[in-house]
């Protein structure tokens, strides 16, 4: 399979639906009703990672903080255990990889792009480069020089992960653009930390950690809306998604398809519900094309 960036697709979150774990509870049911359109892994750096300490979890009044720190198997392990099982998936499959150098980054994507069930990758641009210190999603130059070392390796679609914490975000996602991209993926989660109320020290274990769900849904769309001006790349949208009315809103400020994080945490038939309701909302409006954010925020159909 192909991905294609379908307008209006609802897509998961990178590391918040299991579909292993969720087939060993639903069975085939799971598959014959997937949740989503297309199904992004979690993220596989080179090596295995245990992944920060616990507790790795706060939850707050609109949404969650996580430190999880990106337990996985490493790319021999994924390959090997998960993507058999994820390759049989009835939807095309994104494999998402982090690498803290180019070196690393050229190995997941060089040995992923080798997978004829691998429909694209996303580059998780959301860590520090170890040799400038840097956060690759978050400096123009940094995601130009990766993206660089990176196109050349692959024909699949590459969608680059910007981090909601750059300063100029636009300029990020032109500099993705520009050195090859063929779409964008935001926002990830924003820092985030929580207390202990009964020692007043932070509740997480590795101290601080990502905030998640309707909290971050705002600064997601402004952002969203910020890079669909700067860039005619297709975007795939997320952060607090939790109704197909959400979605749409997120459709309206610029994004082309959306992804469900948070919300699947708590309803894991979340993706199957908002695409449900999106696809109504859509049919409502009498058009499937885009509804676009001008820059005086004004709404017009392309």
């Amino acid at each position: 399979m192909s991905f294609a960036f379908p307008y209006g697709a609802v897509l998961n979150g990178s590391g918040t639906f299991d579909p292993i774990a969720a087939h060993r509870t639903f069975g085939d049911a799971m598959l014959e009703n997937f949740p989503f359109d297309a199904f992004v892994s979690k993220t596989i750096t080179l090596e295995p990672r245990a992944g920060n300490p616990p507790p790795r979890l706060w939850e707050t009044p609109s949404g969650l903080i996580n430190s999880i720190g990106l337990p996985n198997k490493g790319l021999d392990g994924f390959l090997e255990s998960d993507f058999p099982f994820l390759a049989e998936l009835p939807v095309p499959l994104i494999v998402s990889v982090m690498g803290f150098d180019h070196d690393q980054l050229a190995r997941l994507v060089a040995a992923v792009t080798e997978r004829d069930e691998c429909a694209a990758i996303e580059l998780n641009f959301s860590c520090p480069n170890v040799e400038t210190g840097l956060i690759m999603g978050a400096d123009p130059g940094e995601i130009a020089a990766a993206m660089e070392v990176l196109r050349p390796l692959t024909d699949k679609p590459l969608i680059a992960k910007l981090t909601p914490t750059a300063h100029d975000q636009a300029a990020v996602a032109r500099a993705a653009e520009q050195a090859g991209a063929d779409g964008l993926s935001l926002i990830n989660t924003l820092p985030g930390m929580a207390l202990d109320p009964a020692t007043g020290r932070p509740w997480l274990g590795a101290g601080r950690g990502g905030q998640s769900g309707p909290a971050v849904r705002a600064v997601a769309m402004s952002q969203i809306a910020e890079v669909a001006r700067a860039t005619p790349l297709p975007i795939v949208g997320m952060g607090g998604i939790a109704s197909g009315q959400n979605a749409a809103d997120f459709l309206q400020a610029g994004a082309t398809c959306v992804a469900v994080g948070t919300e699947s945490f708590r309803d894991p038939a979340a993706g199957v519900r908002i695409r449900t309701e999106v696809v109504a909302l859509l049919e409502i409006a009498g058009s499937d094309r885009p509804v676009v954010a001008t820059p005086t925020g004004d709404l017009h159909r392309d």
